[in-house]
């Protein structure tokens, strides 16, 4: 259980491997973490719902259920940051788990300072992100965006986002007809000292056009400018 003083932040590790889930345990708690661990994905699913920690550090291989089928569950109903963990020859489970709702990767073999810094980062931003972007709704055409609500209807229909891809696109629509390039959008919704590449934004587009576009495969809002970044247009 996940029982102490209120402001200490929750973090959540899934991992199978029982020498990794106690080193990274013993350095979170030593960092005045509260932790719990799990070593399969259904599990994981269940304490992420019981417990409702501020993060989830999650391995890509697991049993049971593995980590990208358990991201997606527990995407379905939390907005909680997500980090994979994955191996160095796991280039497309990187792409898939940030297609299906993780916030950051770490690659393995990682040194506890590079962990520990990207566990910082991961909390720091979750909890002002909200200050670094406007309350008020945007409405454009048949989209609006309620940051207050944290809501999106498109053509009259709610449609659930995940945190990246809700800030993303109202980063997108406060720009509205001005081209918003791939690092400005890094440094304004992953944050400025996210390591991750350029192909986390092209993800995470992907993902809004299927949501919000009528035809995701030729988009009317969200576009792509060549060799500059992204547009969103009426």
């Amino acid at each position: 259980m996940l029982a102490v003083a209120s402001a200490a932040k929750k973090i959540l590790i899934v991992d199978d491997e029982s020498a990794i889930l106690s080193t990274l345990r013993f350095n979170l708690e030593r960092n005045g973490y509260v932790v719990a661990t799990a070593g399969d994905g259904r599990t994981a699913i269940a304490l992420a719902a019981s417990e409702r920690p501020d993060l989830v550090i999650m391995d890509i291989m697991l049993p049971v259920l593995d980590g990208i089928e358990a991201c997606k569950e527990i995407r379905r109903s939390s907005g909680v940051p997500i980090i994979m963990l994955t191996a160095k020859d796991q280039e497309i489970d990187k792409v898939l788990a940030l297609e299906l709702g993780a916030d950051d990767y770490v690659t393995k073999p990682f040194s506890l300072h590079e962990f520990l810094a990207r566990v910082k980062a991961r909390l720091r931003r979750q909890g002002g992100l909200g200050e670094a972007l406007r309350s008020e709704a945007i409405e454009i055409g048949e989209i609006v965006l309620d940051p207050s609500r944290q809501s999106l209807v498109v053509r009259g229909l709610e449609v659930a986002l995940a945190p990246k891809e809700f800030s993303l696109l109202q980063v997108l629509m406060e720009n509205r007809g001005r081209v918003v390039t791939r690092q400005a959008l890094l440094d304004k919704v992953w944050g400025y000292d996210f390591e991750g590449e350029h192909q986390t934004i092209s993800v995470h587009v992907r993902w809004l056009r299927e949501k919000i576009e009528i035809d995701p495969n030729n988009p009317r809002h969200i576009v792509t400018v060549r060799s500059r970044g992204y547009m969103f247009k009426e």
